[in-house]
């Protein structure tokens, strides 16, 4: 089901509102199907409805296009001399970021497979990395040195480094706002970051074990972190203040997000289990048993409908939000798979394993659609870019892998 995301101010403040267009098909009257929706939806004004309908359209070529792309390796490039630790698309998927064991992160071009910078500076490992999509012009690097650096991705020249975390920091990300960034850290806190004024905005205090997982809210009023102390806590973002604290788990935290309309949080641990919660009231809502081994990551699809779990087991899986019912089980992976994400448009899920291949899978069916071999150790890393026609992986072999 396609749907489309209205993003309006209301009192000051951003909201957006979910539409499904449940009608939608190739061969549907796009100009009669928004004045239907027009009917029962304020926010669709007058001044607005040319540009809905126009989104639409867009979104009904999208339908039209190629189901059956097969991607091939597009190029292999051999990134740093040490051990990668993660890759990152910009949002367009025109850059990519890596962070290394060689204590640099850097820039590449997509299209050629050029280094554009190395960003340096960072006295240890380069852990975690991030674009600040929506914009991309900005690179936050977070380092076992304990800073998080901020860098022009321009330019390659650092803006800021931030100090005060007394032990590695293991996850970073921006709001979509892009002012503030996150880092969550070994010492058991995350801490908040200016981007502009380059200073320290607040700390979170109150996980007992590492912060080994953070997420902003798409309206970047709300922050969780996930810690090995088995509990995800929901921020206050204005006040640095706890919310919720997300008691259940039985085991580590690998994962947490939020949905795209922030009503929804997912969790999943090494207790075998993924977890759904109330992000308003932080109640429990479900849990989503089946797997026979750690979770080691769960993502939510861009509408917020489904849910992708990773798992030790070597298999993934695929849930309805609202029903709470496995919907696929995707299996062939040889060994344990580490990442899991949906396509943007929803219809495809790739995964990374320790067997050297990543998978494309149907999402609605779990049919295995395309094996990506081309790696020589464990792939760690995956994602799509923002079209959905470029995928990058991420290897043990010191790699990173182009697929079109």
């Amino acid at each position: 089901m396609e749907r489309i995301i209205l993003e309006y101010v209301e009192g000051g403040e951003s909201k957006t509102r979910p539409i499904d267009l449940l009608d939608l098909k190739p061969d549907t009257d796009v100009t009669a199907l928004v004045e239907e929706i027009q009917k029962g939806e304020p926010l669709i004004t007058a001044t607005c409805v040319e540009h809905v309908i126009l989104l639409v359209r867009r979104l009904q070529q999208k339908l039209v296009e190629k189901e059956n792309h097969k991607f091939s390796l597009f190029k292999v490039l051999r990134t740093h001399l040490l051990p990668l630790t993660n890759v990152a698309f910009n949002k367009s998927g025109s850059r990519f970021i890596t962070g290394s064991y060689d204590r640099t992160c850097k820039l590449w071009d997509t299209a050629s497979g050029e280094e554009l910078h190395t960003l340096e500076g960072h006295k240890n490992v380069v852990y975690a990395i991030a674009f600040n999509n929506p914009y991309g012009d900005k690179i936050a690097t977070g380092s076992f040195d304990k800073t998080c650096k901020l860098w022009s991705t321009e330019t390659g020249k650092c803006y800021h480094t931030f100090r005060g975390h007394s032990a590695e920091i293991v996850c970073l990300s921006f709001n979509l706002q892009s002012t503030l960034v996150a880092t969550g850290s070994m010492d058991s806190t995350a801490k908040l970051w200016d981007i502009e004024k380059g200073e320290e905005v607040a700390t979170l205090r109150g996980h007992s074990a590492e912060i080994i997982a953070l997420s902003f809210n798409t309206i970047g009023d709300k922050i969780i972190t996930g810690s090995f102390d088995h509990t995800v806590a929901v921020w206050d973002v204005g006040t640095g203040r706890r919310l919720h604290t997300l008691i259940g788990h039985r085991g580590e935290i690998s994962s947490a997000q939020f949905n795209w309309d922030c009503s929804l949080i997912v969790t999943g641990s090494m207790d075998k289990t993924c977890m759904l919660w109330n992000a308003v009231t932080g109640t429990h809502l479900a849990t989503l048993a089946g797997h026979r081994d750690e979770i080691l990551d769960v993502c939510f699809d861009y509408t917020g409908q489904r849910i992708a779990t990773a798992s030790a087991d070597g298999s993934a899986r695929v849930y309805d939000a609202q029903t709470q019912k496995c919907i696929a089980k995707l299996e062939g992976h040889g060994s344990e798979i580490s990442k899991v994400c949906f396509n943007p448009k929803g219809n495809f899920i790739l995964t990374a394993s320790s067997d050297k291949t990543a998978r494309l899978w149907d999402a609605a069916t779990g049919h295995c659609l395309q094996i990506l071999e081309g790696h020589t150790d464990e792939i760690f890393s995956c994602a799509f870019n923002y079209e959905g026609d470029t995928i990058i992986t991420g290897s043990k072999d010191n790699s990173c892998c182009i697929w079109h």
